[in-house]
């Protein structure tokens, strides 16, 4: 593996560490903050503030870096993700947290300017090998985040931000001696339309056809924020779990969904069949939730974990079967619809999920995870009404 490559790397690691590490503590801090005995809102509005801001500067980060050069963005947002987390660290007010979160998802949009370098540095037949490790080291973050954050936070409610920030200073300063440049800067004029985060969603009208794969992508994505908007809430309400344990919690989840989704899509889509696969992978995640829902031991979570990483074999099945929607042609496009529809799902998700559980706390929490499964079921007759087969000879 080059050093370009392992600088790449790193920073990808770094980016889901850090979406992971505040999970544990974010109850405490906003307790700690607001004085609030219900902060259910606040963690919604704060998780969607992190995701509207990774929409909108997503493409404004990756057509920045067409124009001026991958180095000098990914060193900008290097530098500003460190800074922030240094700021989080000291933040007395709440405000001051939004603003916080907001720069961090400004930040973290760099994953579209890390995907653009490594296509750049990448023969055609190493990237798809490339791309797969891309999503691997955001698994490894997202495994070691959690679990980081809630060690650290017990010890010291800020010290998780210290951490990353010394992290990514760190990450900072590999990049700034070693990554070189992976594209000459264009003279082109900027395209401002491409800025536009909704401009892929139009296409959306011209081809109605595609609506229910859409749709069902928006559905997988939305159930999936309501594990880092309410399970850190949920674990301390209902087993008075610290923030170790909610780290520890995560990172178990963590481990099984990525070993699910490295081992089990393939076998079972030549078994299944795809779209058996998707609805398997939704009844093993709606079991897990219901055992969740009425668990009155910690170790009946950690007991259901591999059935709830069955779920894992859906998403994988269910991009399989997405691609047949279309002609080849239209691939890129399609694709940035669907990753136009999973951000409006982290947006609007954590609002919907953090307002239900305000509701819900106080009588019975594991209701949260109920409300998932009727999102789930919502989606089940479309997968029944997806189209199976060759692809359509042309698509609009």
């Amino acid at each position: 593996m080059t050093k370009s490559l392992i600088v790449i790397f790193t920073a990808i690691v770094l980016d889901a560490v850090g979406i992971g590490l505040i999970f544990p503590i974010l109850p405490s801090l906003l307790t700690e903050v607001t004085h609030a005995d219900n902060v259910a809102p606040y963690i919604g509005t704060l998780t969607a503030l992190y995701a509207a801001m990774q929409f909108v500067f997503a493409p404004v980060l990756g057509a920045l870096s067409d124009r001026l050069g991958r180095r000098p963005v990914l060193l900008i947002s290097l530098g500003g993700a460190a800074i922030n987390y240094l700021f989080l660290a000291f933040a007395p007010s709440l405000w001051m947290l939004f603003i916080g979160r907001a720069i961090a998802g400004l930040t973290s949009a760099n994953v579209s300017v890390a995907m653009a370098y490594i296509t750049d540095i990448s023969p055609e037949d190493k990237r798809a090998r490339r791309f797969g490790l891309f999503n691997a080291m955001f698994g490894i973050g997202f495994i070691v985040g959690p679990v980081l954050g809630g060690a650290l936070g017990d010890y010291w409610l800020r010290l998780p931000f210290i951490a990353a920030a010394v992290l990514n200073g760190c990450n900072l300063l590999l990049a700034f001696f070693i990554l070189p440049e992976s594209r000459a800067p264009s003279r082109e004029k900027l395209d401002l339309s491409a800025l536009n985060p909704l401009r892929p969603l139009r296409w959306v009208f011209s081809m109605k056809s595609l609506l229910p794969v859409i749709i069902t992508f928006f559905i997988f994505s939305a159930t999936g924020e309501a594990y880092g908007t309410c399970w850190a809430l949920w674990g301390s309400d209902t087993f008075q779990w610290n923030g170790l344990w909610v780290g520890l919690s995560l990172g178990t989840f963590g481990v099984c969904q990525t070993l699910a989704q490295a081992f089990l899509p393939g076998p079972a889509v030549k078994l299944l069949g795809e779209r058996a696969t998707i609805l398997t992978g939704v009844a093993g995640v709606c079991v897990a939730l219901v055992v969740m829902a009425f668990a009155t031991e910690s170790w009946m979570i950690f007991a259901i974990m591999p059935v709830f990483a069955l779920g894992g074999i859906g998403v994988p099945a269910l991009q399989a079967l997405a691609t047949g929607q279309v002609d080849d042609s239209q691939q890129g496009q399609f694709q940035g619809v669907l990753a136009s529809a999973v951000s409006l799902a982290s947006i609007v998700s954590p609002l919907a999920f953090s307002s239900f559980y305000f509701v819900v706390r106080e009588q019975w929490p594991g209701a949260i995870w109920l409300s998932v499964v009727v999102v789930y079921a919502i989606a089940v007759p479309l997968v029944f009404g997806l189209r199976l087969g060759p692809k359509p000879a042309s698509a609009g």
